[in-house]
């Protein structure tokens, strides 16, 4: 559903004013209504199609293209509208084409927004069919997963071990889970556990007294890499931030993707409830990955827009790096850093730049004196379940592949990004093409990276 623009908006070309993006209007029956739908992505797609400034990002764009240039008339009206959903399911809500590439946005009159017409289309589909696919709805359950695999970590990290190739192969055949994708590793003591005795913070430090942090972990840092959260306390206390761990639950990412976005409310407001008397106790809120950030920041008051709750928590909550750096103009940094060895190489995750916060953890990693610091921006191609199931892998690992050249290209000992499903995609890519012999980069999460930086971990 779009917003029409007023008179004097549509007569204004070009976009150069700050874009937004309007709420969803995920409670109106029109929302989900199949032909408004098609006849929604039919406006979009004609724009994509005369325009084509997307066609490198993923690959939702060069299916939209072919399909067009392939139709009888070579038009958007050639295409039969039962394969728009072949556009959908490439897209894995990067937001890349809305951030960075289209002219058509907000306040623009073709008041375009791609990701959320493939949202709108996936939460029709869903309602339509009563519920989503049964795998990845599972999947998407990473809170309760987490828990179950927590007291058998050990073996259900051998089950899905890449060198058990019949546990695999069996996973790929009844579940669908690609027998190559390199899955998350379970812990036995979540970042939970790890961090029930809160760190002192250093009064030495220059924040000594100043700020308090509560660390949103988010399900995959509590659950599989609670180094991450145990870095970032540590970095945070260094600097005399008191700090304590917050988790209520998963930020609802995955029910996202799947469309399910009533849940994703529900989840806003449940954890809005969790938070905000600390927030109201003037604590800061950190979450330690990119796309819980994004959705906290932006995609729960798209959602909500009507509570203040969640509006006050996504003003309160920041980026780990993000705050380092805010941390650092602010007082400046506790001494001791020293440059990793062998650099660094960051990837620039797609939700992370969509948050539209510059690239923090570059800023971050270059407060380290000496480090030597690569970028590279292209998107990994992992995007959730996208990377792990047998239908979308092909997708992922051709998507992936550039920035995996990149990786590779610069040399470095170590790869990092804000997203650590993306790391993981992106070090088994480099790794696949690496000669025999040759050591791969080590992976971590950028805040890890600083931790070491000051010898924490």
């Amino acid at each position: 559903m779009t917003d029409t623009p007023k008179p004097s908006e549509a007569r204004r070309e070009g976009s150069l004013d700050a874009p937004f993006r309007h709420p969803l209007a995920w409670r109106d029956p029109e929302f989900y209504d199949l032909a408004a739908v098609d006849a929604e992505m039919e406006r979009v797609f004609d724009i994509c199609h005369g325009c084509r400034r997307c066609f490198n990002l993923c690959d939702s764009f060069p299916i939209l293209f072919d399909l067009v240039d392939e139709s009888p008339t070579g038009e958007l009206d050639g295409v039969d509208k039962a394969d728009y959903a072949k556009v959908a399911d490439a897209c894995t809500l990067c937001d890349m084409c809305f951030m960075t590439k289209c002219p058509y946005v907000p306040p623009h009159e073709f008041n375009l927004d791609f990701p959320h017409v493939i949202l709108r289309h996936r939460a029709a589909h869903r309602k339509a069919d009563g519920g989503g696919d049964f795998v990845r709805e599972q999947l998407g359950e990473t809170d309760r997963n987490g828990k179950l695999a927590k007291p058998i970590a050990g073996l259900a990290n051998w089950a899905t071990d890449l060198r058990n190739k019949p546990m695999r192969s069996l996973m790929e055949s009844v579940a669908g889970i690609d027998k190559t994708a390199a899955l998350p590793l379970y812990n036995s003591r979540t970042a939970g556990d790890r961090l029930k005795t809160p760190r002192a913070p250093d009064p030495a430090g220059p924040a000594f007294g100043k700020r308090k942090v509560a660390i949103y972990a988010t399900c995959f840092v509590d659950y599989n890499e609670p180094d991450t959260a145990v870095a970032a306390v540590g970095v945070l206390a260094k600097q005399g931030v008191e700090t304590r761990f917050a988790y209520p639950e998963c930020c609802g990412m995955p029910q996202l993707e799947a469309g399910n976005i009533a849940e994703v409310a529900r989840r806003a407001e449940r954890v809005a409830a969790e938070l905000l008397p600390l927030v109201d106790q003037g604590y800061d809120i950190v979450t330690l990955t990119a796309s819980c950030g994004l959705m906290m920041k932006f995609e729960w008051p798209l959602i909500l827009p009507e509570n203040q709750d969640v509006k006050r928590l996504a003003a309160a909550t920041r980026d780990i790096s993000q705050y380092v750096v805010e941390l650092n103009k602010a007082y400046g940094l506790a001494p001791g850093l020293t440059a990793p060895e062998g650099g660094v190489t960051l990837h620039q995750a797609c939700h992370s730049r969509a948050q539209n916060m510059g690239a923090m953890s570059a800023q971050m990693l270059r407060l380290i004196p000496g480090a030597k610091v690569d970028v590279v921006e292209r998107c990994s191609g992992h995007g959730g379940t996208f990377g792990v199931m047998k239908e979308t892998r092909a997708m992922a690992v051709k998507v992936g592949k550039p920035a995996a050249k990149q990786v590779a290209a610069k040399g470095n000992a170590t790869l990092c990004s804000d997203c650590p499903l993306a790391c993981k995609h992106l070090g088994q890519l480099v790794s696949a093409d690496l000669p025999a012999g040759t050591k791969p980069p080590r992976e971590a999460h950028p805040i890890e990276v600083f931790a070491q930086a000051y010898g924490l971990v």
